[in-house]
């Protein structure tokens, strides 16, 4: 089979397309035949070997990508045969393998797809979806909000973007550029700004009309999330998901109590429940399989082509969840 493989940290250049030899199953395993394989900004920075936080390097040489969706077309030992022509997806873990024609993962880490969802879909909704439901528990959004999403044209913004227009919340989507703007006003955002042009923020007040933000959904952090943290109603909410921006939001005890504001980080304190992140992932299955929402998808790029799909997220180049094809 083929795959991208990584033999030393730093530029995207350093993604190779080679042959290898394919996977082999283990015991209570499936090998996935790779469809669609995710690409997450988190997969950047690990390419680059400043991944921090939570998220341990992985020993090189390796390859990357942490989502998958494709057909079975092999078992280990201990799981059923009738597997195999199933239509699945899966995350895979850190840096474990999806840059790939084949993949092989635990079967319980392994979702039959819908029958009327695509894999592109499924594999943006096994990742991004699963983070985006566990934002939206922490947020609690109700018809009463007026929510901020940052990065709104993103693979998780949009999604943000799609629920609050579900719950009946006013949204303000972020966006850079024109094009990405009108996109965000697509999908159902109240307000809609370019949060590149200098004060922005205006024209967020003139379009809510006097009515203040109550919940800030912020993936971004850098000067974008820290002008618009400004921007919160007294008592308003704050949900942290990432910061592409450059750094976090600056949330000092000062701030939280001048403000009356309350912070949590996203999906990261409800990891560990009973079942770990399979409930939100089954409840982004579910959310996209009855259309509630529809994940924003990028042009997709070839599997040979894994690092110009960096080089385009990083640049903030693509709107939505990016999308490697085998």
């Amino acid at each position: 089979m083929f795959a991208i493989r990584q033999y030393e940290f730093g530029p995207a250049e350093n993604l190779r397309y080679e042959e290898v030899a394919d996977p082999e199953t283990r015991p209570g395993t499936v090998r996935i035949s790779v469809r669609a394989a995710g690409v997450h900004l988190v997969d950047t920075k690990i390419r680059q070997g400043g991944a921090g936080g939570p998220f341990a390097l992985p020993e090189l040489p390796m390859t990357p990508g942490r989502e998958v969706a494709g057909v079975v077309d092999a078992v280990g030992d201990g799981v059923d045969p009738s597997w195999v022509g199933k239509r699945v997806v899966a995350h895979l873990g850190m840096a474990s393998g999806g840059y790939a024609e084949k993949a092989v993962r635990e079967l319980e880490h392994v979702h039959e797809i819908p029958a009327d969802l695509s894999y592109e879909a499924a594999v943006a909704m096994i990742g991004t979806g699963r983070t985006t439901m566990g934002i939206l528990e922490a947020a609690a959004l109700t018809a009463d909000d007026v929510v901020i999403v940052t990065a709104a044209a993103g693979g998780i913004g949009n999604l943000l973007i799609q629920e609050a227009r579900h719950v009946g919340a006013t949204s303000v989507g972020l966006a850079g550029g024109p094009a990405k703007v009108e996109l965000v006003r697509g999908l159902g955002a109240d307000v809609a700004v370019d949060y590149t042009l200098p004060d922005w923020e205006d024209e967020v007040r003139r379009g809510l009309a006097g009515r203040e933000p109550t919940v800030l959904l912020d993936g971004v952090g850098g000067d974008a999330g820290n002008r618009a943290l400004k921007l919160l109603a007294q008592g308003g909410r704050i949900i942290m998901f990432g910061w592409s921006g450059g750094g976090p939001l600056e949330i000092t005890t000062e701030v939280l109590y001048a403000g009356g504001l309350t912070a949590s980080f996203g999906i990261g304190p409800r990891v560990n429940r009973p079942g770990g992140m399979r409930p939100f992932e089954e409840a982004a299955m579910r959310a996209a399989a009855t259309g509630r929402l529809v994940p924003l998808i990028s042009e997709p790029f070839a599997l040979k082509d894994a690092a110009a799909a960096h080089t385009a997220l990083e640049n903030r180049a693509t709107t939505g969840k990016v999308v490697l094809i085998p």
